[in-house]
């Protein structure tokens, strides 16, 4: 069965009293006609600090963190009570579910997410998931609901990841400073044009302007997945997308070789902790030949991290080319970089792998 995760910013759910409850009910529509189409729905929705700021009494931005935390608290419980309206109204059920970072740098806890999302979906519920910003803090923090949702997709497997903006798509320019830019309908690869063409343009509400947008395109097109950011304040949008008629807003095809689960995680769901930059034979080697990382590649590291944990390897002029788990630890590697495999035991006195990342344990970006 097709699986849809679809972001909600918001930008599109809020106005500066609160939440604006006839939107909801307008997607809350959208959706469950999707769903009754066979497709299982997941959301991945904002608006939780601002219907707080609403109840708390705020106006304007809060840069305060415990008053933000504070605002999650107050306002997520009127977020899924909005949502538990508008799908009761269509008989669907729905299930909140809040995620911090560390969920998805620990193995186990990504798989029991995805176990415990699955089990909500073969039961027809429609899990609304946010961050949890009332816990969270700066080294959990996914920075926006982007990115959360590419990785609830990417743990998910999903078919399709759709964002709710509040702009028609990615433009070559900025729309709002120029107005011959053209909205870019499909986008095959996600070049250097592309990405220079996602200026910011974050609105009042939200967090994540189309850069952010673009990079959760990135992470999800990576895993197999087809991506379309669309204008969310657009009555049937959702309808449209999966309608044979004029295509709306900006879809991006999923890459042709994508990652696989494992390596999905290494790439997108686990933090990085440090950096090993490589010589130019290591990075052919790991570009062109899938080869793991041997010690005599590299040539210098940097960052604090354990055996276990996952580094970036970058290829000389700075280009981040691959990450992976390590085999060994930062201080073990300060001792053996630049030397061959057959020498790491009579320098450390043991041995866990020949290899610093075995190239099952990597994966190319």
């Amino acid at each position: 069965m097709e699986i849809i995760v679809i972001k909600i910013g918001s930008s599109i759910i809020t106005t500066p009293n609160g939440l604006n409850e006839a939107v909801i009910n307008r997607i809350a529509a959208d959706i469950s006609t999707l769903c009754g189409q066979g497709r299982q729905t997941i959301i991945v929705s904002s608006g939780a600090v601002a219907a707080g700021r609403g109840k708390l009494g705020i106006e304007g931005p809060i840069t305060d963190i415990s008053v933000k935390q504070a605002a999650a608290a107050a306002g997520q419980s009127s977020l899924v009570w909005a949502y538990e309206k508008a799908f009761g109204s269509y008989d669907k059920k729905v299930a909140q579910v809040l995620l911090t970072r560390d969920v998805f740098s620990d193995r186990r806890r990504y798989l029991n997410a995805r176990n415990t999302l699955k089990a909500l979906l073969d039961f027809n519920i429609i899990p609304i998931i946010n961050e949890n910003d009332t816990v969270s803090i700066d080294e959990l923090k996914f920075g926006d609901n982007d990115r959360l949702a590419a990785l609830v997709a990417s743990l998910m497997t999903a078919d399709r990841l759709i964002i709710l903006s509040d702009v028609d798509g990615l433009y070559d320019a900025d729309p709002c400073r120029n107005i011959s830019a053209r909205l870019i309908p499909v986008v095959q690869v996600i070049t250097p044009e592309i990405e220079k063409a996602a200026c910011g343009s974050a609105s009042t509400c939200g967090t994540g302007g189309m850069s952010s947008k673009l990079i959760a395109a990135k992470m999800a097109t990576a895993d197999g997945i087809a991506v379309n950011i669309v204008n969310g304040k657009t009555e049937y949008v959702l309808r449209e997308i999966f309608s044979n008629g004029n295509p709306t807003g900006t879809r991006f095809e999923p890459a042709a070789k994508k990652h696989g689960a494992r390596k999905g995680w290494i790439a997108f769901g686990i933090r990085a902790k440090g950096r090993l930059t490589l010589d130019e034979g290591a990075a052919r080697a790991i570009l062109s030949g899938g080869k793991s990382l041997l010690p005599s590649g590299i040539k210098s590291i940097s960052g604090n991290f354990d055996r276990g944990d996952a580094v970036y390897c970058i290829a000389p002029g700075g280009r981040q080319i691959a990450k992976g788990l390590v085999n060994y630890g930062n201080a073990e590697l300060l001792k053996i970089i630049g030397h061959k495999t057959s020498q790491i035991e009579g320098i450390l006195g043991y041995k866990y792998s020949d290899e610093v990342i075995h190239r099952d344990n990597m994966s190319i970006l």
